[in-house]
């Protein structure tokens, strides 16, 4: 299965339109146009299909988390304890 089987696959099963993958890849600060993700769903012997990198797909999950989740928050740093004496 290549990567735009499975970004096909949870476009169906999360029932996303073309801008909603638009808004989640900008979570991730990635940036496409709808042009763009148009020829990723496209047939593969189509003259306008562009192959899915991997960077591609891990933004989108990234993005993904982003959207269910909210931003990730950042954990604090505790200072080494020393051992009472």
């Amino acid at each position: 299965m290549i990567n735009n089987d499975i970004l096909k696959k949870l476009r169906i099963a999360l029932e996303l339109h073309d801008t909603d993958i638009i808004e989640i890849l900008k979570l991730a600060d990635f940036e496409i146009s709808s042009s763009e993700l148009s020829a990723l769903f496209r047939n593969p012997e189509h003259k306008n299909y562009r192959a899915c990198g991997d960077q591609l797909l891990r933004r989108f999950l990234d993005g993904l988390i982003i959207k269910q989740r909210g931003p990730r928050r950042r954990r604090l740093v505790r200072p080494a304890q020393t051992p009472k004496a």
